[in-house]
């Protein structure tokens, strides 16, 4: 590694360049993984992504941008900045995930932008810096061939064009994962040259081959002479930092004597110029900006900041207007750019328009036919799919009914993403919780609902260190004293097994209920020994007195001189008028 290479690698991920008197200055870099930039898996817009988003998060807000932004920063399209930030939030091969997205929702349920970060790099990965005005100037291509031509000057390579065409690849196609030919690659590195990101000097290195000198300064920021026609200055600096004694001065930055490289005393976290005064709007609803920021309702009618009043920049040179698309830059190289489109007029659908009524205020203010022309196409795929075009009339006027006037601040984006789309589980009668035909609640909705309740309920309480199934506060053990009771209730008491015991049988007795052996006469009369005695002693005195009245039938009693005849009581040896006599006489 050269020294600038070397005494860059302790350098933070986010540097500056210094400032020329003329004006703003591009200055910004990031440090890129050499990683990312080698590996065939990333497709080329991910490292354009990557250097925009890293560049936007070093801000003291972070990276609130959307897609939409990103992408007019880079003059790309939405679809392809979000095919390249899906790659970079995938792991890698190698399970290395790139880049991070935090989702955010307002406390009203309302969604805002990602905030989105990097992954922090370790100090011995290999790095390339790259600015972030030549993510904006330059295609995805094109940047990651001006990176393999900055890193190999940085390390002191000799780059050959068969090496600069192995690091790009056809990422479409039947050629998709193989390297380009020489002959494409060169005319990807004709086109940074014509961008003036990049100086080859023909047939000027050793055995004949190309030299490439990669700026490190946007191109209206570098003084005068130091470009296409610098190139006697350049080499010999080039040359100077092969030899390895080309090393920045004391307290002079990264950058090489000649003033092509980042010369910052100061190092700033901001990735914006903060004396743009070309600066206009912010140019993202919902973005937070840097500075103090004006109505953004009506940018076409609202006057240009006075000078100096800078703060709103989020493109690396301060300029907030949308890059222009490849197609404009291509047509300003060829001088002749494509007629604007001069045929008729757009027509909607009686029918369409008539559905439409509701939010006839807002159709009105979208003053793009594109936009006007894809309402048009959803409220006809909507009604072919089979949704009522009173339904469809319904859910406009109920929700341009919940929102103010004022807070739409782009009527096309609104209808396309609010009004016409709908709300509601797979079941296609539900419209936003609310089944059209009956006019009941879905279940499906409100099973969803509770569950989205309970799982943020149980992430708050765990928050709070409350019990998550109760909210109660835990005892010593970890646990409350509901949950203990619901285990006690799931989980029944466990019955002891009873033994069996060793031995002859036993039984309980029949009268006193003792546990006996069944053995011998307890297995006749199923009593034990005292009450079997008890019960031989109660037989004798039983038959005892039913023998006694059996002796004396007849009354002892006598009528004169003869005996009576009479049976006598069961308990008395008289029988019943000699008995009355006994008392009438003791009486």
């Amino acid at each position: 590694m050269s020294a600038a290479a070397a005494e860059a690698a302790v350098m933070p991920e986010v540097a500056t360049s210094s400032v020329i008197e003329t004006g703003p200055v591009r200055r910004q870099r990031v440090r890129v993984p050499m990683r990312l930039v080698m590996s065939p898996y990333y497709q080329d817009v991910a490292l354009s992504v990557y250097v925009k988003v890293k560049a936007l998060a070093a801000r003291p807000e972070g990276c609130q941008a959307k897609s939409v932004t990103i992408a007019s920063y880079l003059g790309l399209s939405p679809a392809s900045v979000e095919r390249g930030m899906t790659q970079l939030r995938r792991p890698d091969p190698d399970g290395v995930v790139e880049l991070f997205s935090e989702r955010r929702t307002l406390p009203s349920g309302r969604g805002r932008s990602a905030l989105r970060t990097v992954r922090p790099m370790s100090r011995t990965e290999a790095f390339v810096w790259v600015p972030v005005a030549a993510a904006e100037d330059l295609t995805s291509r094109q940047l990651r061939a001006y990176a393999l031509i900055a890193y190999a000057q940085a390390r002191g390579i000799a780059l050959t064009q068969a090496e600069l065409a192995a690091g790009l690849r056809h990422h479409s196609g039947k050629k998709a994962g193989e390297p380009l030919s020489v002959t494409a690659a060169s005319a990807v590195v004709d086109e940074v040259e014509a961008a003036r990101w990049v100086t080859v000097q023909r047939r000027a290195g050793t055995q004949g081959r190309n030299r490439y000198i990669a700026h490190d300064m946007a191109p209206e920021a570098r003084p005068d002479g130091v470009g296409e026609g610098a190139g006697g200055v350049l080499e010999a600096a080039v040359e100077k930092e092969a030899q390895g004694a080309g090393c920045s001065q004391v307290g002079e930055g990264s950058g090489s004597p000649v003033g092509e490289g980042s010369l910052a005393n100061e190092e700033s976290p901001r990735t914006d110029s903060p004396d743009d005064a070309r600066a206009l709007v912010s140019p993202a609803i919902g973005d937070v900006p840097v500075g103090d920021a004006g109505p953004v309702e009506n940018p076409a009618d609202a006057a240009a900041p006075a000078e100096g009043c800078g703060g709103l920049a989020l493109r690396a040179g301060g300029n907030n207007h949308p890059a222009p698309s490849k197609l404009e830059r291509r047509s300003r190289g060829r001088g002749s750019a494509r007629p604007s489109y001069n045929g008729p007029q757009l027509a909607m659908s009686s029918h369409i328009y008539a559905v439409l009524e509701p939010v006839h205020l807002l159709l009105e203010r979208v003053h793009n036919d594109f936009i006007v022309r894809k309402i048009a196409r959803e409220v006809g795929r909507q009604l072919r799919g089979g949704t009522a075009a009173e339904r469809l009339h319904h859910r406009l006027t109920t929700r341009f009914a919940k929102v103010m006037l004022a807070d739409i601040r782009d009527p096309g984006r609104w209808l396309l993403g609010v009004a016409l789309p709908r709300w509601g589980c797979g079941h296609h009668d539900c419209e936003a919780g609310v089944l059209w035909t009956t006019g009941r609640k879905c279940e499906v909705c409100t099973e969803i609902v509770q569950e989205k309740y309970t799982a943020r309920q149980r992430t708050q309480r765990i928050a709070q260190g409350l019990c998550p199934a109760h909210g109660t506060r835990p005892g010593p053990a970890g646990r409350c004293a509901d949950c203990e009771l619901d285990d006690a209730i799931r989980t029944p008491a466990r019955v002891p097994v009873q033994h069996k015991l060793e031995g002859p049988p036993r039984g309980c007795c029949s009268d006193c209920g003792a546990r006996i052996f069944m053995t011998g006469r307890a297995l006749a009369d199923g009593l034990c020994k005292p009450c079997r005695e008890e019960s031989s002693v109660m037989a004798v005195f039983t038959s005892a007195a039913r023998a006694a009245p059996a002796q004396q039938e007849t009354c002892s009693g006598r009528d004169g001189d003869a005996r009576c005849d009479r049976e006598a009581l069961p308990t008395r040896s008289v029988c019943a008028r000699h008995r009355v006599q006994e008392l009438a006489g003791s009486a």
